[in-house]
């Protein structure tokens, strides 16, 4: 039988890390905690539990400590699992399925984002997928933040299903959405400027109205009520914030336009809201008019 090791990269998760363990515990044959020096009992709490605890610089996310963490491994299966998520049973019995029966050599795994006290199952939010389980040696992460990992061999995509989903205690606060805002926009607008983009300022109305349009109408956040159209606005937030980063890391240089050039950055977005305002009232409002008829007829 081939053995499976979970992998949790930590810092300051002494809150979150006993559900996070508890999950597992069952299902792993190792656990290993890569913790970026925690100031409070994060190690503790890891030990108790019986996982392999190693340490890591803080690096302010997540990706350059994944491939370390991985490596103090000694499955043959890893499964990566961040501190604020759960493991649910329905997909513990799957995993181990696999692991008997393989059909990939690794496996996108949807997540169920639990945020401000809701599961978001739309907005962009579901299934969320993203790769978490697969043999020793087939997937690599690289340093730059939220990227996609690199990968080897047939990959396959787990059902979306709400028992078989990774769930994902995301963000409870807008404090603490804002405070991740912050750290994440600096790493964004310092990525975006080393793959050559220049400050446009045009960027701070279509890039933050693209954000919030995709989010909450194509992405049907409307059917996430208040929840859907506040993500969809704190994601456009965050677009002007990184936008506006990378004008500050160019010094903040002068940029001379004319009012009619910000009327008609105005009016495209306008005319992209009404757009989609159109497509989103024909879906809903017409797809009803349509069942009552047919009710009606009945």
């Amino acid at each position: 039988m081939e053995k499976i090791s979970v992998v949790v990269n930590t810092l300051n998760e002494e809150k979150n890390l006993p559900r996070a363990l508890s999950s597992v515990k069952d299902f792993a044959d190792e656990i290993v905690v890569v913790d970026m020096k925690s100031d409070d009992n994060t190690q503790g709490i890891a030990r108790k539990i019986g996982a392999k605890v190693f340490e890591h610089e803080r690096t302010g996310y997540v990706e350059p400590a994944r491939n370390y963490a991985i490596s103090k491994t000694t499955g043959d299966w890893i499964l990566v699992l961040d501190a604020d998520e759960e493991l649910p049973t329905n997909l513990k019995k799957e995993l181990k399925n696999l692991v008997e029966h393989p059909t990939a050599d690794y496996y996108r795994i949807p997540r169920k984002n639990i945020v401000f006290g809701k599961w978001i199952k739309h907005s962009r939010w579901w299934p969320d997928y993203n790769i978490r389980f697969f043999k020793k040696g087939f997937v690599s992460w690289n340093e730059i933040i939220h990227s996609v990992p690199t990968t080897k061999g047939k990959g396959l995509d787990l059902e979306p299903g709400e028992e078989t989903a990774i769930t994902h205690y995301h963000y409870e606060t807008v404090e603490q959405y804002i405070e991740r805002l912050n750290r994440y926009t600096s790493e964004h607008a310092k990525n975006k400027i080393a793959d050559g983009y220049k400050f446009d300022w045009s960027d701070l109305v279509r890039k933050p109205m693209n954000e919030f349009l995709s989010r909450y109408f194509q992405g049907e956040g409307y059917k996430d009520g208040l929840h859907g159209f506040t993500l969809a606005s704190l994601q456009a937030v965050s677009e002007l914030v990184m936008y506006l980063k990378i004008w500050q890391r160019e010094r903040f240089p002068e940029k001379h336009f004319d009012i009619e050039e910000v009327v008609n950055e105005m009016k495209e977005a306008e005319s992209d809201l009404h757009y989609w305002e159109s497509d989103a009232l024909l879906k809903e409002v017409g797809g009803l008019k349509h069942r009552i008829k047919r009710k009606l007829k009945l």
